[in-house]
């Protein structure tokens, strides 16, 4: 295929086949400093990133695209959504997990197989392109560039969003060395005066508006987190088992975002809410013949019986009990303290026996620590 020279032909040629690949919204922008920069090194700073080292580690890189792509001239950036069905009010011994992790498959795989087949498309529209295509985990401060290229504005909740789609979507980039034609900024807030969302956060992560402290987020401490929750957070917890979607849920662009029929973010039938008690029956094999797929497997089996502990200890449901027995002789320290504390808040005798007998032979001072904090919270119940 000859070369397409000109850049507006060559960029409406590649947007049709965003379009064709399923990404609804695609907007091209210049690769440069991106606006937001001051800010993101402020927010560091802060230590709003909490324990997410990888940020600070890579600061200089998010300071230009070329630290992703050399020579890179412009950005594609996409959204692909994936809302689906509203979520099933969980039950006790439910946990609810983000809706962006309901599906069968990791929307990283998803993302990057359709990112591959732009480029493709790219290097044969314009042979010899430089093109590379990330989703969220190269040093590019993508919601920066996606409202330079149109796609909407950032939100009070530091989320992107857009006037007919909500946030309800993932953000994904295509950089190359091509010239292409680029779209006007989206240069309108349209949060107005609502606080909704920062209203609506269980543990008030929210320094204010556009500012996230990320160590007090439930998606960052359910899923980053890779050490005990802190005790102060854990009741905001709630049923949150990975990540969170209330600052999406109470947003008014979200009430009427359209819904996705794309099959690999349709619910899985116990994925809406997910049952708990039976996660605590599975080992490394079976937790990852289950999980390894999805994105729940980021938090990997320590991450996700810790958060099943969390959440149990939350619904103080007394038929939680052997499960958390369990866990609570369980290999993995993190497990064990978890589970620790969910007993203290069940309040039982039966709990109380099985906080004293493991403290006899645990050696982990953190699980001990965990242990002794949970027999003396004397909110046992008789």
């Amino acid at each position: 295929m000859p070369s397409l020279a000109n850049p507006s032909q060559l960029t409406t040629t590649l947007k049709e086949a965003a379009h064709a690949l399923g990404f609804p919204l695609v907007g091209v922008c210049a690769a440069k400093v991106p606006g937001g920069l001051a800010r993101f090194h402020e927010w560091l700073a802060a230590g709003y990133a909490g324990e997410m080292r990888f940020l600070a580690d890579r600061a200089a890189a998010y300071e230009h695209p070329s630290a992703v792509l050399a020579g890179v001239r412009s950005i594609v950036m996409l959204a692909l959504p994936y809302r689906t069905q509203p979520p099933q009010p969980e039950q006790s011994g439910e946990g609810r997990v983000s809706r962006y992790a309901w599906g069968t498959d990791d929307y990283h795989d998803v993302i990057h197989a359709r990112l591959k087949q732009l480029a493709t498309k790219l290097k044969e529209l314009s042979p010899g392109a430089e093109v590379r295509g990330v989703v969220d985990t190269a040093p590019l401060l993508e919601r920066e560039f996606a409202q330079l290229a149109g796609l909407g504005w950032i939100g009070k909740n530091t989320l992107v969003l857009n006037k007919r789609w909500g946030s309800w979507f993932f953000l994904a980039a295509l950089l190359t060395d091509v010239e292409l034609a680029y779209d006007a900024p989206h240069a309108t807030d349209h949060c107005g005066t609502c606080t909704a969302c920062l209203d609506a956060c269980p543990t008030d992560a929210f320094v204010g508006p556009h500012v996230l402290d990320a160590s007090r987020c439930i998606s960052y401490l359910t899923i980053e987190l890779r050490n005990p929750i802190p005790h102060d957070l854990r009741p905001g917890i709630g049923s949150w088992l990975f990540g969170c979607d209330v600052c999406q849920d109470v947003c008014p662009w979200n009430t009427k975002a359209p819904i996705t029929s794309e099959p690999a973010f349709q619910p899985l039938a116990d994925s809406n809410p997910l049952a708990l008690v039976e996660l605590f029956a599975l080992d490394d094999e079976a937790f990852r013949q289950r999980f390894r797929r999805t994105p729940l497997w980021r938090s990997k089996r320590r991450g996700i019986l810790r958060n099943a502990a969390i959440v149990l200890g939350n619904q103080r449901d007394l038929a939680a009990f052997p499960a958390l027995v369990q866990g609570l002789n369980d290999s993995e320290p993190l497990i064990r303290g978890a589970c620790a504390w969910a007993m203290g808040q069940l309040g039982s005798a039966e709990a109380q026996q099985a906080l004293q007998a493991r403290l006899t032979i645990e050696t982990e001072p953190i699980v001990r620590e965990e242990i002794e904090h949970a027999l003396q919270t004397r909110s046992l119940n008789p």
